[in-house]
């Protein structure tokens, strides 16, 4: 099939396919032959996979089964993505397969381009149609899709506009613009045209959006009057900043009102949270230890579910695998994210053993929905995946592995949330009496001053979130090491909090210190 037959057979599908068929053939399909027919595919059409197994002696007649499937080997972006000709990643060695290239920069810096097709979108349309029809009812609302990712080469930004579009193609009465992550324009568009919609959704990474919203409050923009919607990728970040950023937005219903992916610039999105994931999160939020069980980390991590026959994944040694069809298929891609998978069932069962009913608890989220009809929405029995922030995001202190989604939970709190901007840089060392120090600079936000007074409090919260979340720091740090050393620094400042850069929360004891 030529590229025109592929993306017309691709868009006729999505057009004429209703989301619960779609979601129920993800339920009831047959996952693992469908990646074997997938590898298969791969096998026989893209040339680079062709050798990449030869390479390795592997015979593609000799994976029958699912079983021999498990035993072929990870691919990984440096044997595999920048090892071939980037044309031979591609369906028979052909550029022109795809009509769309998006590039991701890895911790080298060295860019990685990866291809699509309209039809590669299209499948992936069908997790942004899972947030906006099941979580805001955008097939009955006229919405306004504020597409606030970056523009450009990276991935976020035209394939959100992209999927937005395949939307309203469908039917679905959404109206994008695409300000990325210019304020100003964002501004400009929600004063002139959010009051022409019943709702609006601003689409783009937590931080930015809630720099975004904090300084619109600032401008006197009255976000509670627009119906605002949260769409969000890229970051893990805590149930308390769910529901800051929520009470800001004049937002009653967190399982409902907002939504992030999970996605990558390598295969798209691969998961996305649903009001069901949400609900499960929130428990876990407030019950740390049954967190700590299933996770096995003191943090809480990204959960969402996914759709098996579109995104296949595995697990290896504490690390998510995945298979699927793009621009450039991947089979058993190890994108080197921390995390595990849960089917569905299994979820249920854990959740019931802590005393949870998670369909129960949805419905306390659902009863506050005015429109009775849609309160069954958001409930499918996917698998669930969760993904942690990258491992070199931790910071060690007496042995103890400190997360940056620790400290957030301590910045969060009524007492200082209004006074930061949630940004800060966390480090451990010793100092001139060869004493280990954890020291936190936090960003405060504009027009706030440094007072010791603000220290204390935030060295306090961040202290009694660390003991309530992290069970390691509880019983590894000694009580008198366990307040940590707080730096207040006003926004923006060059050294630990630069404009238009994406932030870091860790430093290495390696890398210069403030002073």
């Amino acid at each position: 099939m030529n590229q025109s037959d592929r993306a017309i057979a691709a868009l006729q599908k999505f057009l004429d396919t209703p989301l619960d068929k779609n979601l129920q053939r993800a339920v009831e399909g047959d996952a693992k032959s469908n990646v074997l027919t997938l590898f298969q595919e791969v096998a026989k059409g893209i040339p680079a996979y062709q050798q990449f197994l030869q390479e390795r002696n592997i015979d593609p007649a000799s994976i029958q089964a699912f079983e021999d499937f498990q035993t072929l080997p990870l691919m990984t972006k440096a044997n595999y993505a920048h090892k071939y000709p980037l044309p031979q990643l591609c369906r028979n060695g052909q550029l022109e397969s795809c009509d769309m290239i998006a590039a991701s920069s890895g911790s080298t810096g060295k860019p990685t381009f990866w291809l699509r097709s309209v039809s590669d979108e299209l499948a992936i349309a069908t997790r942004f149609e899972q947030i906006f029809s099941d979580s805001f009812q955008a097939d009955s609302k006229r919405t306004l899709a504020v597409v606030c990712f970056a523009l450009g080469t990276w991935v976020g930004g035209l394939y959100t506009l992209n999927c937005c579009r395949h939307l309203a193609a469908k039917g679905y009465p959404i109206t994008s613009i695409a300000p990325g992550s210019n304020k100003t324009e964002i501004f400009r568009v929600i004063q002139e045209l959010a009051p022409h919609f019943e709702q609006v959704v601003l689409l783009g990474y937590p931080p930015f959006l809630k720099d975004a919203i904090d300084s619109g409050r600032v401008r006197g923009i009255p976000w509670q009057d627009y119906g605002i919607k949260l769409v969000m990728a890229g970051e893990v970040f805590s149930e308390e900043w769910r529901s800051l950023v929520g009470e800001r937005l004049g937002s009653s219903n967190p399982c409902y009102d907002s939504a992030t992916l999970y996605g990558t610039a390598d295969a798209g999105v691969l998961g996305n949270e649903t009001p069901l994931s949400i609900a499960i999160r929130r428990f876990f939020s407030q019950n740390p230890e049954a967190a700590r069980q299933l996770f096995g980390e003191s943090r809480l991590p990204t959960l969402v579910q996914y759709d098996p026959l579109s995104r296949f994944f595995e697990t290896q040694d504490g690390t998510l695998l995945f298979s699927g069809d793009n621009g450039i298929p991947l089979i058993r891609y190890h994108i080197a994210d921390t995390g595990g998978i849960v089917p569905h069932s299994a979820m249920l069962e854990f959740l019931r053993d802590w005393g949870c009913d998670p369909i129960a608890l949805l419905q306390s989220y659902r009863d506050r929905m005015v429109d009775a009809a849609l309160r069954d929405r958001g409930i499918h029995p996917l698998p669930f995946v969760y993904v942690f922030g990258r491992s070199n995001f931790i910071v060690s202190y007496f042995g103890a592995n400190l997360y940056p989604e620790n400290i957030t939970v301590g910045l969060e709190q009524p007492e200082i949330r209004e006074w930061v901007t949630g940004k800060f840089v966390m480090e451990a060392f010793e100092d001139a009496q060869k004493n280990r120090v954890l020291s936190i600079t936090v960003e405060l936000a504009p027009n706030e001053e440094p007072t010791a007074e603000r220290e204390r409090a935030i060295a306090n919260a961040v202290r009694q979130q660390l003991l309530r979340l992290n069970s390691e720091f509880a019983n590894y740090v000694p009580s008198e090491s366990q307040t940590p050393r707080i730096l207040l620094k006003p926004t923006g400042d060059p050294e630990d909090f630069p404009l238009g850069v994406k932030h870091r929360y860790t430093r290495s004891p390696q890398e210069k210190r403030g002073t």
